[in-house]
């Protein structure tokens, strides 16, 4: 039971982050208004999550210029990837005990 625990993430088991990446996984990027609306969460709720994925080098932010208007989009790195699928794993097993 105690290596199903150690191979939880810490930074994943917050709701919001765990929508974030699920977005990421299943799509190339995903743009800042699509994940706000996906996850039903206000600006400053989104951005500091981003935040905290972005300083575990979970996802890339892209930033570019859509006619005249700026668009920021968000995908996952190879790195949140993986461990994305170890925390997925370790939820399994967990479920799987119980």
């Amino acid at each position: 039971m105690k290596e199903i625990l150690t191979n939880l993430n810490k930074v994943l088991e917050n709701r919001v982050r765990l929508g974030i990446m699920s977005a990421l996984m299943v799509n190339d990027s995903v743009d800042y208004n699509r994940l706000k609306e996906l996850l039903d969460v206000t600006d400053g709720n989104l951005a500091s999550h981003l935040k905290a994925l972005d300083r575990e080098d979970m996802i890339k932010i892209h930033k570019q210029f859509i006619g005249r208007i700026p668009n920021t989009s968000y995908s996952a790195t190879e790195l949140g990837r993986s461990l994305f699928n170890k925390h997925l794993k370790a939820l399994e097993k967990l479920i799987k005990r119980v």
